[in-house]
């Protein structure tokens, strides 16, 4: 199989056309473009063009689309951000908890491979000389990821960093998971009068401040300004969320920000609670009131992410999120470098 220039107008979007045994397939790329074919997925939040906007890179954001022109669709994305001091290093993404290849279910691992190749010989072209590309996590789209990490294989892609990523299944019971200290622990909780609230968005300067408390008290940071926080509340209002557990004084023993990233997943993105609740593990009850939420949302899967510290693995984080009944996936970064 092979794919041909088809239009490099300047200024235009490129397109590459070649053909498998089930369909026609064209590779469309274009500077911050949006597809000008219907997804046949739903995109994640990430991969939005309004949130990639957000990601103010400095350099070129190239986006590529796998077209199918047999259906009609859109068969997969791929959007990169070109370092704005060197050009020859790109990102997938710049500026989110992941970016990578989406795709439709079913695309030939031919088209896809056919899709890279045309990537590649973009970036080439531009001078860019190494990809890294930081995928979602396999529990998101199983057979997609599975694909995915095959094709970049083949490709010579190095896996640079594999982390361990924890999921909740919604359809099961919460409790049901726990492991017994656990469920001795929200017992406690209920007991003492402690409650689980979503919060209205006026407390997120408020919110933004007891997060950056938390994670001072352990040596850590937050990975987004107030200022970018609120944005992305502002944009997305349907897809960011405040959720905190209140003590018997109505007191925050704990908090987080929860984000929908798609139809299916809710992110629990910076769940927080000071050392001084730590007897109680308020975090527990809060996991609990993010599941019933994700329930009743008809969504099926609670993203608890990865346990990965700049100084690598948290191995207390990594065994609290199994004892709250976490099923662990592989969430991959990995790099290309051209020969």
């Amino acid at each position: 199989m092979t794919f041909s220039l088809v239009n490099s107008t300047t200024g235009a979007p490129q397109l590459l056309a070649f053909s498998t045994s089930e369909a026609q397939y064209v590779v469309r790329c274009g500077q911050g473009s949006e597809p000008a074919l219907p997804l046949a997925f739903e995109s994640f939040l990430y991969l939005q063009p309004a949130h990639l906007g957000l990601q103010r890179s400095a350099g070129q954001h190239l986006a590529f689309y796998l077209e199918d022109h047999t259906r009609a669709q859109t068969a997969a994305q791929l959007h990169i951000f070109i370092d704005a001091d060197t050009n020859a290093l790109a990102y997938s993404p710049y500026q989110a908890p992941f970016g990578g290849i989406q795709m439709a279910a079913g695309v030939p691992a031919a088209a896809l491979k056919s899709f890279m190749l045309a990537v590649h010989a973009m970036l080439e072209e531009v001078g860019v000389r190494r990809l890294r590309i930081r995928a979602y996590p396999f529990a998101y789209d199983p057979a997609g990821s599975a694909l995915m990490t095959q094709v970049l294989s083949q490709l010579s892609y190095k896996v640079t960093l594999a982390e361990l990523n924890n999921h909740l299944p919604l359809e099961q019971n919460f409790e049901a998971r726990l492991h017994p200290s656990e469920r001795r622990r929200l017992a406690k909780c209920r007991r003492h009068g402690f409650h689980f609230e979503q919060e209205p968005l006026f407390f997120l300067p408020k919110a933004y401040e007891f997060l950056r408390r938390c994670r001072e008290e352990k040596g850590q940071h937050l990975s987004l300004s107030e200022e970018r926080l609120t944005e992305l509340f502002r944009v997305f209002p349907n897809n960011h969320f405040l959720f905190s557990v209140r003590d018997p004084m109505g007191e925050w023993a704990a908090l987080t920000v929860a984000i929908q990233v798609n139809e299916r997943v809710l992110y629990n993105f910076y769940p927080a609670s000071p050392l001084t609740y730590n007897a109680f593990s308020p975090v527990v009850l809060l996991n609990e009131g993010l599941h019933a939420f994700g329930r009743a949302s008809n969504l099926s899967l609670l993203d608890l992410g990865t346990s990965t510290l700049p100084t690598g693995l948290n191995q207390s984080l990594l065994q609290f999120k199994r004892h709250l009944g976490g099923v662990l996936s592989l969430k991959l970064t990995l790099e290309w470098e051209a020969e």
